[in-house]
């Protein structure tokens, strides 16, 4: 994956990040259970989630679901419908005129391959979605992506790669890439 980091689990920076995992989960909650019309209480609790206040014109539509909220910025006349997840640990930037369907998930974060790594550390890459990019419903982007402005990413597609500027991706499919080494069971 480019750009990947490497968070080591079990260690002070990565307490800090669960804790506000923890409190993001709360906030979401919150958020999900408000009635539908408050939109002024859902506009503090965005705040809240996202650190800061948030555009007047991005309208992100409950239930929504985020892990961390600090990695998430979002440019202006944003549109999120209903039932997305923003894993938002690795970054994930919002360029202008940006619609996201139903069900959309944007996720930064994730394990790495090998068997014996999984549980030490979280990997995390940025995700860019550049301006008037449209993403159908129920698709999933991946850490380290950038959908290139002006481009449709169609509903229930994986997004594992760029997607150049003014492009219109669609489909899933499994593609084995490698094969991995069994764990020892030192190593479990």
């Amino acid at each position: 994956m480019r750009k990947q980091q490497r968070l080591r689990t079990r260690t002070a920076e990565s307490r800090a990040f669960a804790d506000r995992v923890q409190i993001v989960m709360n906030l979401t909650s919150r958020l999900n259970m408000l009635p539908f019309d408050d939109l002024e209480a859902r506009s503090a609790i965005l705040d809240e989630i996202f650190g800061g206040s948030v555009p007047d014109s991005l309208s992100i539509l409950p239930p929504f679901y985020c892990d961390y909220g600090l990695g998430a910025s979002f440019g202006e006349r944003v549109f999120i419908n209903q039932g997305c997840f923003f894993l938002d640990f690795g970054g994930i930037s919002i360029g202008d005129g940006v619609l996201i369907g139903p069900r959309v998930t944007l996720t930064t974060a994730g394990h790495p391959v090998e068997p014996a790594e999984r549980y030490d550390f979280i990997t995390h890459a940025p995700i860019v979605i550049e301006d008037d990019v449209w993403i159908g419903a129920a698709a999933t982007v991946t850490p380290g992506v950038t959908v290139g402005r002006g481009s449709v990413v169609g509903a229930g597609a994986v997004v594992a790669k760029d997607v150049p500027p003014l492009s219109v991706v669609t489909g899933t499919s499994v593609v084995e890439r490698r094969r991995l080494r069994p764990a020892s069971a030192a190593d479990v």
